[in-house]
């Protein structure tokens, strides 16, 4: 079985992509950044990485899992000398959770406002 879910932005309808993709068991979600209806929400790692994880909490949610589900996590970051401020945001999430991870140094993104995009894998258990 696979599924796509989207939010309508329109980085999904001009690159073509789906915001998540469920296969069986496992849903993978695309980077996500913190783009708001007005713009990049945040102007420092934290508040982005904050507003990036709300957003996936809705997606996760649309696609009937939660957080507990997450079993990846890849942030992907702007200037690595921050990365502090990201895993505080992250682990206030994912603390007790506890997730694989990866930090990645990235180049600008497309918009050089964007700091932080997030990539996250969740799987349920089968039964």
């Amino acid at each position: 079985m696979r599924k796509t879910f989207g939010t309508g932005s329109v980085w999904e309808q001009t690159l073509g992509y789906s915001r998540a993709v469920q296969v069986d068991n496992t849903l993978y979600i695309s980077a996500t950044a913190a783009s708001g209806e007005d713009g990049i929400v945040g102007e420092d790692f934290y508040t982005q990485t904050q507003y990036v994880l709300q957003k996936l909490g809705v997606v996760l949610a649309d696609a009937g899992f939660s957080f507990e589900d997450v079993v990846q996590s890849k942030l992907y970051l702007t200037d690595i000398s921050k990365w502090e401020e990201a895993g505080r945001a992250h682990g206030e999430v994912f603390g007790e959770i506890r997730p694989t991870l990866a930090l990645v140094h990235v180049l600008p993104f497309l918009d050089p406002k964007m700091l932080v995009e997030i990539e996250l894998v969740a799987q349920k258990s089968a039964g």
